[in-house]
């Protein structure tokens, strides 16, 4: 009996990790997507976050997301609170596919099949075909775990009934009620997975183990459970993810409260709605309930959206504006957005080096200049770590193809600032205007950092901007040639001194050297950021 009740929770557990893991590598892209162009506001951003959490089956990948489109700019944290809160109920689709298919359908029946199909295409397939495989394998195992828990939480009720448990029924009193809701909360953050504390209680539900009402409290129990989690994950994390787990905390203890209140009236309200009069059918009331408790938290919090996000922002002020602040390790797991976050955080770098190389063309070093550029190669080396880490072994052709792209981009970019140290350190003399031929080549350059400065960051502008600067890195790079040879040919005859050729020569050079590496940098960051469009191979 014990071992059949751990069994079931174990394989469902498992399931649900290869569900989850499958659906986030197929729908990865496409919570980017989504997340950036179609949330406007706190109201859209409730619907799209629970048909996305509905979609993947994990609210964390879609919370994840969230952060890190908030870190980036792309989402105003009034937006992502509406993720949030959507993220939420979309949870709730896990108990209405194991109360549906679990226990009415059973699929538990062809579920090895299921499992040997899933099996066979992560195997065999490649790129999406092999994430279905591990999706369907997991879906599977689900109910292969549902079925063995079922059987365990029958061997439960043949010992153990609702009057043997505190709650439920009409003498019950407080204390038992909010045992149960401790139980629930206790059961998730051990398992640390709300899904399974969800199943749990459904087979104990379906077995008669407990009744409707004990179940509806451990289900409030459950939602709570999953805030240390939130809080822990939390910790050492960017602004964004504080307060984003603060939210999620929020939420919860306010649904928890509603919940409490108005259980003693919904629990009987909803089973007589879903005709829930034997243990059958109380698994649908269960999570007709658990979806009904969340909508209307979200309900109730929605018109003080506003209010509540700038109290948190108060709360959790962001103190890092460094161009980090925008890549958490949680990102990692979610690819396309932590491949998104990365490039946010490249782009502001390059912004910042460009302002600085601008600044050093027109006029003295200021005196942060070489702290500024140590900052700058700090971060763009974390930059190069956080890529290579991200998603590995899961990696299809588009996403392998945008790594290299900001691999290249962050090499670029370190080369750029060691240029501009130069510079700053008096390795390289400032270039001389009075010369007519390097004043020519200022202006170039100039013209490129300057439109970099301006432009960086914006969306989609990439492209134009690379296009720019490589027409005057390659023109550059011609005028260096042959002044190069002008010079020493004037150095020959006299017209030059050999000191002013040489000068004229290492000015040259330095400014090719800046227009080339803030071209290529740009070129690669102007890749295309979605994998619907042609995949380019990275230029070195």
């Amino acid at each position: 009996m014990t071992l059949s009740v751990l069994g079931g929770l174990g394989l469902f557990l498992l399931g649900m990790v290869l569900l989850v893991d499958g659906l986030k590598a197929l729908a990865g892209e496409a919570l980017r997507r989504v997340l950036t162009r179609f949330v406007r506001g706190p109201v859209s951003g409730i619907g799209w976050g629970a048909l996305v959490t509905a979609l993947v089956q994990s609210s964390s990948a879609t919370t994840l997301a969230t952060v890190g489109f908030v870190s980036a700019g792309l989402l105003t944290f009034a937006q992502a609170l509406g993720v949030v809160f959507g993220a939420n109920l979309g949870t709730t689709s896990t108990g209405w596919v194991v109360s549906q298919l679990g226990f009415k359908v059973s699929l538990g029946a062809v579920a090895p099949a299921l499992v040997c199909a899933g099996a066979l295409l992560r195997l065999l397939g490649r790129g999406r075909g092999a994430h279905a495989g591990m999706a369907l394998a997991g879906f599977a195992l689900l109910f292969l775990g549902l079925d063995l828990l079922q059987a365990g939480m029958a061997g439960v009720a043949a010992r153990l009934g609702p009057g043997d448990l505190p709650g439920g029924g009409p003498g019950s009193g407080w204390p038992g009620r909010l045992a149960l809701v401790g139980l629930g909360a206790a059961l998730t953050v051990l398992v640390q997975s709300s899904s399974a504390t969800m199943a749990a209680v459904l087979a104990a539900t379906a077995s008669g183990a407990i009744d409707l009402e004990q179940a509806a409290y451990m289900v409030v129990g459950q939602n709570l459970g999953t805030t240390p989690t939130a809080w822990i994950a939390a910790i050492g994390a960017p602004a964004a993810a504080k307060r984003t787990a603060l939210a999620h905390v929020g939420f919860n203890l306010v649904t928890a409260a509603v919940a409490i209140g108005i259980l003693p009236w919904l629990v009987p309200a909803l089973a007589a709605l879903v005709g829930a009069h034997d243990a059958r059918e109380a698994p649908t009331a269960l999570a007709a309930f658990h979806t009904t408790f969340n909508l209307l938290g979200v309900l109730l919090l929605l018109p003080l959206v506003h209010p509540f996000a700038r109290a948190i922002e108060r709360m959790v002020p962001d103190r890092v504006p460094h161009a980090t602040r925008y890549l958490s390790g949680a990102l990692e797991e979610v690819g396309p957005v932590a491949l998104e976050a990365a490039r946010r955080a490249i782009a502001e770098v390059l912004r910042g080096a460009l302002a600085l190389g601008r600044r050093l063309l027109l006029g003295p070093a200021p005196p942060s200049a070489a702290a500024q550029l140590g900052e700058a190669r700090q971060a763009l080396g974390e930059v190069q770590a956080f890529v290579q880490r991200v998603s590995r072994g899961q990696q299809g052709p588009a996403q392998v193809a945008r790594q290299a792209a900001w691999l290249h981009a962050t090499d670029h970019g370190l080369r750029l600032v060691a240029a501009l140290k130069e510079c700053v350190d008096g390795e390289v003399a400032r270039p001389d205007r009075s010369d007519a031929v390097v004043a020519r080549a200022l202006g170039a350059v100039e013209a490129i950092l300057t439109a970099g400065t301006g432009v960086l960051g914006t969306e989609g502008a990439y492209a134009g901007l690379a296009a720019a600067a490589g027409e005057a890195s390659t023109s550059l790079a011609a005028l260096r040639k042959r002044e190069r040879a002008a010079a020493l040919e004037l150095a020959a005859t006299g017209a030059l001194s050999a000191s002013e050729a040489l000068a004229r020569i290492d000015a040259l050079l330095w400014l090719d050297r800046l227009a080339y590496h803030t071209w290529r940098a740009l070129h690669h960051l102007s890749m295309s950021p979605h994998p619907d469009e042609a995949v380019r191979a990275p230029v070195p």
